[in-house]
């Protein structure tokens, strides 16, 4: 979506964000997902820097980045023939693995859990950074914990202003949404977190089920109940409640932000009205942007659509459904 418009293009651009990565700093860089706010995965006290820029527990693990599968080796201590299957058919990818933590990976990078969660990024600039680091990036979405995450260098720049050394602009990531995460590190494949690869795309590569999460599962990136949120109340709710809900809020004096399915617009003083494209793929790719553009709208809360409750906006419905985790909307009787 975004081809042609990489500074990446320009060595120095490359060069000076890998100098500020052997120094111990932070970049943030696109992926074909999300924004990530990379450090050298191992420097622990580089990684230190993204727990408190983010303001993230560091019992939370973080992804590491390699530029190929060959590099996994070197932080896995077992490679499953599923992480293998896996890796053959989604590497470069938008996937996200968890195995068993070499003994050389630091606790900083992993949670303090004995597996670690590894990705390869299909992303031009990230390839061409992570080739010309030579080394793993850790790098969770470029965002404070449990906030939006990052879409666009400007997204990351709005967050952390002078917080990060150095951001690399790649344009909109082409996905959108954060990268689908598999444990492959137990008995049974596990899908912890549904992203662009399906939960039946993954069986069929697998050549069987997935398990779902138990209470054994490695605590994964993203999946903290409360996630992806906007500092306004997220509302999620049935399509026909969310016009009658907003024009109840806009009679009390309220302004409203809507994320829509439906292009049919009530005139309402003080609503903001988003409407989100019918098709799942092009849904994702403006889901976070669209709920900071509403954010910034100066809203009491954001009523969002319920998307369709099928595997296609599975990764969608994850999304909002922690976004709106807890949230309650303003009296609106």
């Amino acid at each position: 979506m975004n081809r042609g418009k990489y500074v990446f293009m320009q060595p120095e651009v490359i060069a000076k964000a890998v100098k500020v990565l052997r120094a111990g700093g932070l970049v943030g860089f696109p992926t074909e997902t999300v924004y990530g706010l990379g450090a050298d995965a191992s420097n622990p006290e580089a990684v230190k820097k993204i727990y408190a820029a983010k303001g993230r527990p560091r019992n939370h693990p973080l992804i590491v980045h390699l530029a190929a599968f060959d590099a996994v080796s070197g932080w896995a201590s077992e490679i499953p023939d599923a992480a293998k299957r896996l890796a053959e058919r989604y590497w470069p990818g938008p996937l996200t693995l968890i195995l068993k933590r070499a003994a050389n990976v630091s606790v900083l990078v992993t949670g303090g859990q004995d597996t670690v969660a590894l990705r390869v990024p299909s992303h031009p600039v990230a390839q061409a950074l992570l080739k010309a680091f030579g080394g793993g990036i850790a790098a969770p979405s470029a965002n404070r914990y449990s906030r939006v995450s990052a879409t666009t260098a400007e997204h990351v720049t709005g967050e952390f202003g002078g917080e990060i050394d150095f951001v690399i602009d790649g344009g909109a990531c082409d996905l959108g949404i954060e990268s689908t995460i598999v444990d492959v590190s137990g008995a049974q494949p596990a899908l912890l977190r549904p992203g662009s690869i399906t939960a039946r795309e993954l069986e069929t590569a697998l050549g069987g089920p997935l398990a779902a999460p138990g209470e054994l599962s490695p605590r994964a990136p993203g999946t903290h109940t409360k996630h992806y949120a906007p500092r306004a109340p997220v509302m999620l709710m049935e399509g026909d409640l969310v016009a009658e809900l907003a024009a109840s809020m806009s009679r009390q004096g309220h302004k409203v932000a809507v994320l829509a399915r439906s292009t049919e617009r009530p005139v309402l003083p003080g609503v903001t009205w988003i409407a989100a494209s019918a098709v799942p793929v092009l849904y994702a790719h403006d889901l976070y942007a669209n709920l900071r553009a509403l954010d910034q709208a100066g809203c009491s809360a954001i009523l969002v659509e319920q998307p369709p409750l099928s595997p296609a906006w599975a990764a969608i419905q994850d999304r909002l459904m922690r976004a709106a985790a807890g949230s309650a909307a303003p009296d609106a009787t």
